[in-house]
């Protein structure tokens, strides 16, 4: 490695490999997971095996630490490391670690921690060959996803595992990281320094991802040590030295929050070309689609609702397209779905609806359900009243009748009240034509 003075020399080894913390003390961020006595912390540090084989699901963006908190637990607690990708691995790979584990284990009483990236992209039967080991204690699984492990790791695994959240790096954290990444022997070892806007520059860059800092820092580092035998890295430097696409993004200093952010208040602001522009910026800069996808269907939720219900169906369906033909074409069905709800009449009152009402019920606005609406088919239930005075609304002439539905609390509150605008406005007529009859006045 290069000492302080001389021009930095690449390594073969990539900047952010070489930087990985030989220990949890060293892991940037992370605070919440890594206190003492925490059970990642407890992991670690035992080496005789008496918190027994606790597997974990570590859940986060990508460059949070998923990799790095797996090899500083194995190489704290002396315990086998075996590493896996779902993405190359399959259920033979599974089945070759488990055995092997077992016979650490019974040989050399040596247990294994299995660090398996990317969980997600297992199927099912997959997930089902790691059970074995899990449920035996053959291996400590720590399992990495960026994806929502409810909805993409097999239940009998989740029950088995604990699932911790990691939280995106802050400013403050990165920062941390790329002073010791210029210092460390292992890293630029002094060789390049490193001034205070160029590192905001990479901080903004990096967007949480500890990854693409110490990437960008490097590739910093060797287009300043190329002009200088007194090599530091200014903002210019960095501006010219990472990827384009990344520059094209974070253009002007925008974080992968400010574009998104600017995506859809562009969309609600009703701006069709600007929605266009932010959605171009995000593919160009190799954005996950998925998660324009999902962005585009709270949308239309959010901000569009009732004015236009078909536009959660067009949402929808354009991330299920996306799903099945991927990118580069999936841009199509999104920039038709951005198009549509940048048109569409815009109404939040469903949105604010929901938000007053978990506001009452957080705050104790709740009240003992009607008499009359409690269910009245178990036995004793009749006896208590329940079910008595209801009214059938089918039965009515209109299909409505006068009825209290909500609490005596709550009998004249209002959590939807819908606008003028498209689709909604019809609902309002009706609705007040309900809710006259419903609530037996005329206020409504």
């Amino acid at each position: 490695m290069a000492k302080s003075g001389a021009p930095y020399q690449q390594s073969n080894v990539p900047l952010a490999v070489r930087m990985r913390p030989r220990s949890l003390d060293e892991v940037a961020g992370q605070r919440h997971l890594l206190a003492p006595g925490s059970p990642l912390v407890s992991l670690a540090s035992d080496t005789g095996g008496t918190t027994g084989s606790v597997s974990v699901i570590l859940w986060g963006p990508p460059g949070t630490g998923k990799t790095t908190i797996a090899q500083a637990i194995a190489k704290s607690s002396g315990r086998r490391f075996v590493e896996l990708s779902a993405v190359t691995a399959g259920v033979k790979d599974v089945r070759r670690v488990m055995e092997e584990a077992l016979n650490s284990r019974d040989l050399y009483g040596l247990s294994t921690v299995l660090f398996l990236d990317e969980i997600h992209r297992f199927t099912k039967a997959q997930q089902d060959a790691l059970l074995p080991g899990v449920e035996n204690g053959w291996v400590i699984l720590v399992a990495a996803t960026t994806e929502n492990p409810s909805f993409s790791v097999i239940s009998p695994l989740l029950s088995r595992s604990l699932l911790l959240t990691l939280e995106q790096l802050t400013d403050d954290d990165l920062r941390v990281l790329l002073d010791r990444a210029v210092a460390d022997e292992r890293g630029l070892g002094g060789a390049v320094a490193l001034d205070d806007e160029a590192r905001d520059a990479i901080v903004r860059l990096a967007s949480g991802d500890a990854r693409r800092a110490l990437t960008a820092l490097e590739a910093a580092a060797v287009s300043a040590s190329a002009e200088s035998d007194a090599p530091v890295i200014t903002a210019e430097i960095v501006a010219s030295a990472v990827d384009r696409a990344l520059l094209r993004y974070d253009k002007n200093g925008d974080e992968h929050y400010d574009v998104i952010s600017a995506f859809i208040k562009s969309i609600r602001g009703s701006d069709p070309d600007a929605a266009l522009h932010y959605l171009a910026r995000m593919i160009e800069a190799g954005e996950d689609p998925r998660f324009i996808a999902r962005r585009v269907i709270i949308s239309a939720a959010e901000d569009i609702g009732m004015a236009d219900p078909q536009a959660l169906q067009v949402a929808v369906s354009a991330a299920q397209a996306v799903q099945l033909i991927g990118m580069p074409e999936g841009r199509i069905p999104l920039a038709e779905a951005v198009v549509y709800l940048a048109t569409a009449a815009k109404s939040n009152a469903a949105y604010m609806g929901i938000n007053q009402a978990i506001s009452d019920v957080k705050s104790g606005r709740i009240g003992r359900v009607p008499r009359h609406l409690r269910d009245s088919h178990y036995p004793g239930a009749k006896r208590l009243g329940h079910g008595a005075g209801y009214v059938y609304p089918h039965d009515a002439e209109l299909g409505v009748a006068e009825q209290q539905y909500l609490p005596d609390e709550l009998r004249e509150v209002r959590y939807y009240r819908p606008t003028q605008h498209g689709n909604e406005r019809d609902v309002s007529s009706r609705l007040s034509k309900l809710l006259r009859i419903v609530r037996g006045n005329k206020n409504h």
